[in-house]
């Protein structure tokens, strides 16, 4: 019984600095600012590729993707009060509103409904989401 103790001990002092650092991870989101690179193998040049913004609560609010001929998309997030994710806006190479998303969520805070309008506020589609558990 000593020897199961002494295991589960160690074990358990062992995983505790990992699952800190999950924690301190999400911390480190406020106010981040992430650049990806791609490097070019031969000359070593480095072209930036994606930048991802998050604000002081740590949500996202700001994704650009870039390609070789400068910005190819933006995306700005706006978020309710329970703190999730209620409008996506869509911005083209030139920062033009091209598509606008809202999102509604079911009482399990999962997403329930998608509304997709184009940059004069006319409904193109609606994406419902549907949930299906299966037992194990």
């Amino acid at each position: 019984m000593k020897k199961i103790l002494t295991i589960l001990a160690l074990a358990f002092a062992l995983a505790a600095p990992a699952l800190a650092q999950n924690t301190t991870q999400k911390i480190n989101k406020k106010n981040l600012v992430i650049k990806e690179w791609n490097t070019e193998p031969r000359s070593g040049k480095k072209v930036l590729d994606h930048v991802t913004t998050f604000d002081a609560d740590g949500k996202k609010i700001e994704e650009i993707e870039y390609g070789s001929e400068g910005q190819k998309w933006r995306k700005r997030f706006e978020y309710g009060a329970d703190g999730k994710c209620v409008k996506e806006m869509v911005y083209n190479d030139r920062n033009k509103l091209e598509t606008v998303k809202k999102y509604e969520y079911n009482e399990f805070g999962r997403k329930k409904t998608q509304y997709n309008y184009n940059a004069k506020g006319k409904l193109l589609t609606i994406k419902v989401f549907e949930y299906i558990a299966e037992d194990a």
